[in-house]
């Protein structure tokens, strides 16, 4: 297909998911982040000293420490000098050690095998078989891949599942709000993305009846083939229940759909009431014969949650009940884009953290514990890695952005970071129901940041509120 009809297919696609659940890709938060470096410029007249940037699932960007037993073990892997001296822990140094003998040479310089360095594989098999308490993990079913979940990872998976060609065209159900780079990658692949809204009222609960209107509303539009799932939710923040992600599987079983779990935040559940559950663990759970027949992906990253080492870009998908000559496809495509070996060596640290007795486990336990205190409020009432609220705003700031050739939402908050001094997203970028208007935030900040952002925001949207009342 010609560069031109692939330019139309994309734009009519967006032009459809615009209309259907409010995204609006032409006004993202690109423009934010620009006058954000603008607004960080030395000379620059402000009523505050920088802006505070949590519009991305970027603790490091929001002042978050990074766990000091990875930073020491990438940097005896990048100078193995450091380990002649005593300024390591002897855990720290074995590590490291075992690490290097896994790469060729004896450096993380090398290049690693396709589908990841093997014992690192291992130990990410390892690590979901403790996860779902003994269900069976084969090594032979896991990648290690580089970059961002949608532009590589799941992309791989969907180019099998995808046909461009095909009419009427592939369809996958995708939840509202989602991120944009899910709607940008699925549209330049040639299929179609059918939202399906989360429910706002239950805390942006999945409702198994809305995953059955997103199929009645693809019919005569699409063949959804997929069913991609975030949980915990980006940016949402909901967490499924057990109960729940059974009956999703039941529902994906029932309609054929191949189910992508993205599960990157699993390490970031707050609130008493709130448990993460693997996909993959509530699947073996069923049984048989739907546990031997549904197809599934889960992705995971040590580029988000806990780690939160989004520069190193690496993570992992498992597969699950495909068939061996479609794994023979996928080992294919996942073999042009190996993985670097840094990131490979943090994803070990994250599935095979320090344990109690190791010299290394007590800072581990401190800087873990403290690391994501939650300052804004109840901690059942924010059970993921960001914050979504609804913003009600005035019909004269909704004439005022209109005038501006601005979406409500993101004058508000191009206004919140020019007064304020505060970068959110808008919830354009997401997705929302036809007349309501939120703003997105990571949540996984240090407490004085938080008490910042939330002594400012309460300033500005007192004025903003009296300016356009």
């Amino acid at each position: 297909m010609g560069a031109s009809s692939t330019s139309e297919r994309l734009t009519t696609a967006l032009q459809v998911n615009k209309r259907v659940c409010g995204w609006n890709l032409t006004t993202l938060r690109f423009p934010l982040v620009s006058r954000s470096a603008r607004r960080n410029s030395p000379g620059v007249r402000k009523s505050y000293r920088e802006v505070i940037d949590v519009s991305w699932g970027d603790p490091h960007r929001a002042g978050v420490k990074p766990l000091s037993f990875v930073r020491q073990v990438l940097a005896a892997c990048l100078y193995p000098q450091l380990m002649d001296g005593d300024k390591l822990m002897v855990d720290v140094k074995q590590r490291a050690q075992r690490l290097l003998k896994t790469c060729a040479g004896g450096s993380v310089g090398s290049y690693s095998d396709a589908a990841g360095i093997p014992q690192i594989i291992q130990s990410v098999s390892e690590y979901i078989l403790r996860r779902d308490g003994g269900i069976p993990c084969h090594p032979e079913n896991i990648y290690i891949t580089p970059g961002s979940q949608w532009a590589l990872t799941v992309t791989n998976i969907l180019k099998v599942l995808v046909n461009s060609e095909a009419s009427p065209r592939t369809g996958v159900l995708i939840p509202v709000p989602c991120h944009s780079t899910t709607i940008v990658s699925l549209t330049a692949l040639g299929a179609v993305a059918v939202p399906y809204y989360l429910s706002e009222e239950r805390g942006w609960a999945l409702e198994v009846e809305t995953l059955q209107q997103a199929l009645d509303s693809a019919k005569g539009v699409c063949n959804p083939v997929a069913l991609y799932i975030i949980n915990p939710g980006n940016p949402a923040g909901y967490v499924q229940s057990r109960k729940c992600i059974q009956e999703v599987i039941h529902f994906a079983a029932e309609k054929k759909l191949f189910l992508l779990a993205d599960e990157v935040y699993q390490d970031c559940v707050y609130g008493k009431e709130s448990e993460f559950v693997s996909y993959k663990r509530a699947l073996a759970e069923i049984g048989a014969p739907l546990s031997d027949t549904v197809e599934l992906a889960s992705f995971h990253t040590a580029s988000k949650g806990l780690m939160g080492e989004c520069g190193l870009r690496t993570g992992y998908v498992e597969l699950v009940n495909l068939d061996p000559a479609v794994m023979k496809y996928i080992n294919n495509l996942f073999s042009t884009n190996s993985c670097p070996v840094l990131g490979q060596v943090a994803l070990d640290v994250m599935v095979n953290p320090p344990q109690p007795g190791d010299p290394s486990y007590p800072l581990y336990l401190k800087v873990r514990h403290f690391l994501f205190t939650i300052t804004t409020g109840d901690a059942n009432s924010l059970r993921g890695a960001f914050a979504f609220p609804r913003v009600f705003l005035p019909p004269k700031a909704i004439e005022k952005a209109k005038e501006a050739g601005l979406q409500p939402d993101t004058f508000y908050c191009m206004r919140l970071l020019e007064e304020a001094g505060v970068l959110f997203s808008p919830g354009t970028e997401y997705g929302q129901m036809e007349g309501t208007y939120h703003i997105s935030f990571c949540i996984m900040t240090p407490t004085d940041t938080m008490e910042e952002i939330l002594k400012r925001l309460s300033t500005f949207h007192k004025q903003f509120m009296r300016e356009f009342a």
